[in-house]
């Protein structure tokens, strides 16, 4: 099922870019091209990738409100976590591919999002969740943001974001972010830590997860192209995001099934190319 979700989303990609080719002057088509790279990998607070560079290439394309988006990671130097396992460790290798379809409707300063996201991640389970993202454009632009799992891993996390950019110098900007996620655990796969029994028969993982504030400059060169350099720090938001059990082995589980939260400074450089 997953598999012919992926290539119908790469069918309608080459729609669009066939449609880009042919039609330049319709101002109604827009994308990006971007590549960046950081110290680690953090997804929604979890450790994907924490012992060497990662390389994040992405791409978009839009028409008249829908957008496709290709974005995917490499890891220079893929090692096991507790949320990434990998049979060749300390050995560079892409390990993620996501591809989004969403469609966006605005009405005076409110944004509306709806979409689907597909995750064909090699650490984990492929799988898939569609979304709805409210936007509203004002002081900080507060964005909330539901995103629901709907094949391997049914949950649903909430995201609540505010963002600002303020002018430094001619074209550049600072721009700062912050997000605070809340998850509920829906499918026995998110059954937590049990002292008592030692393995994942508690109850099922929900509670505030994690925060992130960012600070970045956005740096243009001949408009169409940006330089972006950025810092985020990553923090758990709740005892039972970040808790962990001391096991044998000095081994440790933790009360999420997922993995814990952590505390991480995550620090890179963006370039993109707007068209």
């Amino acid at each position: 099922m997953i598999k012919k979700v992926v290539v119908v989303l790469f069918l309608l990609l080459l729609v669009l870019v066939a449609q880009a080719s042919y039609c330049e002057e319709n101002k109604d088509i827009s994308g990006s091209a971007s590549i960046s790279t950081f110290n680690q990998y953090i997804f929604r607070g979890y450790e994907i990738g924490k012992s060497g560079l990662v390389i994040q290439p992405s791409m978009t394309l839009s028409l008249k409100g829908f957008s496709a988006t290709f974005w995917g990671n490499m890891d220079i130097n893929q090692r096991n976590t507790k949320t990434a396992t990998f049979n060749n460790e300390f050995k560079k290798g892409w390990n993620e591919t996501d591809l989004t379809l969403s469609y966006t409707h605005t009405i005076k300063d409110l944004s509306i999002t709806g979409g689907y996201i597909y995750y064909g991640t090699k650490y984990a389970d492929e799988t898939e969740e569609v979304f709805v993202a409210l936007s509203y454009k004002t002081i900080a632009n507060p964005t909330i943001t539901v995103y629901r799992d709907i094949t391997n891993y049914k949950g649903t996390y909430i995201n609540l974001g505010l963002s600002h950019s303020f002018p430094v110098y001619k074209d550049t900007t600072l721009d700062l972010a912050t997000g605070f996620g809340y998850f509920i655990g829906e499918s026995d796969y998110w059954k937590t830590y049990e002292r008592s029994t030692g393995t994942y028969t508690g109850s099922k993982y929900r509670g505030f997860h994690d925060g992130m504030v960012k600070l970045g400059l956005t740096i243009p060169v001949k408009k169409v192209f940006l330089i972006q350099p950025t810092v985020q720090y990553w923090f758990p938001l709740s005892s039972d995001a970040k808790k962990e059990y001391p096991t044998p082995a000095d081994i440790k589980d933790s009360y999420n099934p997922n993995g814990p939260v952590k505390y991480n400074l995550v620090y890179g450089i963006g370039f993109t190319y707007n068209f």
